[in-house]
Formats: structure tokens, sequence, C-alpha cells
């Protein structure tokens, strides 16, 4: 049997004006819908209301066939070079020191039996310690750092293992509503041999108070499956004097699998 509950439209035109307050209430009358409902949820939903813009990312239609190589010439494009390691390094990419937290981020790549997964390229990109992206749709009045690209990548070792050095992100608005708060994150993307089999998820920080204000991180139903993307702090990483550490790892299958974004 399948039950519906319902929400309001997530495409009102007005959704921008809710205010966090209604935003919050409606998270919590929804949660409290389906538990009434005696309903299991173990997928985030896709069409949620409190996500405004989550109805237009997720399919609507019926898949259609596509041929892979026509996919792969519309597929990003990384140049000629080989990955270098210097690309790890979000602090050294653009001709001085960034402002900011400086924090490595490391962890494994691994499959679903455990398996460390060598050779994934693993690409990062994130707002800046501001919270701001270089990016020209991002026009939210906080400072850009000319020291500071935001983006980087490198490919897991044999043991599966990655690394960046990079700045902690701030938080950051996003117009889903009024006075509306993405908390801080960094988004990661992984290849598997070609690029239709491309992974994107986003890496939190721990104890960040805006998670249960952010429609996107409560779109997520399963407690533990949010929590997985939550990184730890790890003073084992942390380099005395230079810069803080957090350990990240990233499952691809199985049953503890990292939460991958619905492309």
């Amino acid at each position: 049997m399948t039950t519906t509950v319902s929400s309001h439209s997530a495409d009102s035109a007005d959704s921008a004006a809710a205010t966090q307050a209604e935003v919050s209430r409606e998270i919590a009358d929804i949660a409290t819908a389906y538990q009434a409902a005696g309903v299991e949820e173990t997928q985030p939903r896709l069409d949620y209301a409190p996500y405004r813009s989550s109805l237009l990312r997720h399919p609507t239609k019926d898949l259609h066939h596509a041929d892979p190589e026509t996919i792969e010439l519309w597929a990003p494009c990384f140049g000629q070079r080989d990955v270098g390691p210097l690309e790890a390094d979000l602090t050294i990419q653009d001709g001085g020191e960034p402002l900011g937290e400086r924090i490595i981020v490391t962890g494994r790549v691994l499959d679903g039996q455990g398996r460390p997964v060598a050779g994934q390229l693993v690409e990062i990109w994130q707002a800046n310690a501001g919270g701001r992206y270089v990016h020209q749709r991002d026009q939210h009045p906080a400072p850009l750092d000319p020291h500071f690209t935001g983006v980087g990548r490198c490919l897991t070792g044999p043991d599966g293992t990655y690394r960046f050095q990079t700045i902690k992100p701030g938080p950051y608005p996003w117009k889903n509503h009024h006075n509306a708060w993405r908390p801080a994150h960094i988004h990661f993307s992984l290849f598997g041999t070609d690029f239709t089999q491309r992974m994107v998820t986003q890496m939190y920080f721990p104890g960040d108070p805006l998670f249960a204000l952010d429609p996107i991180y409560q779109a997520i139903t399963d407690q533990q499956a949010r929590d997985r993307l939550v990184a730890t702090y790890d003073h084992d990483v942390t380099q005395h004097e230079w810069s803080t550490g957090y350990r990240w790892d990233i499952v691809l299958t199985g049953s503890q699998k990292t939460l991958m974004e619905e492309s």
C-alpha cells in the first residue's frame, strides 16, 4: 500500500518569502505526518516542499536511452594534463595565502566490502572562508578571496586514500526562503572509468547548528545516512601550528554507502 503525505507546492511563486520558522514548521509537520501514517522512509525525499527547488532536481519523466559516447562529448573537460600532486592543495594555487582556517581533509574511498578503491579521481569544490564561491551566479555581499579558487582534485592511492589541504568553508545564504543559510560543506565528485559513472555528494562538518534548519540536509530521512555525510575531527590528522584535520571515508556501495546526489 502506498501512503501519500501532502505538502505545499515546491515551486510556488512566493516560496522565497517564507521565513525560516515557516520552513522549519513544514519540516516538522511532514516528519510528523509520515510517522503518524506508519511510513518507513529509507531514501531521501526527492519532491520535498521545504527544499523549494527539489522538484527541479530529480527526474519527473520516463528515462530515455542515450548514446554513452554522445554523453561524453558534453562531459566536463579537465585539459590535457595528468592530475598533479599540487592540485590537492587549495592553499597554494593562486599566488598567495588564502584567508581562513587552514584544514586537512582526508579519508579512504571504499567499496561495499570495505576494500580500497585505488586510482579513483576525486574532485572537490567549495565556498571560501566568507561563504562565497568563485562563480558569476554567486553575488551575495561576501568578499572574494583573490588567492582561493575553491577547486581541487587528486587520485586515490593504493589503499584508497585521498587527501586535500584547503580552507574551511563558511556557511552561505541561498534563496530557498527568507534568511536561509546552508551549513558549511565541501562538494565531492568521484569518477569511475568514464564520465557517465560520476557520483557527487557533500561533506559536512561536525556540530553545525544549521543542520536542523537546512531543508537539503533534512530531506535525508535516515539519521545514520545523515551522519555518514559528516566528517570527524581527527587530532592525528591535525598538524602542529599549521592546520586542523578531518577524516571522512566514502563508501561507494552497500548498506553503509555514502549518500550521493541524484543525477
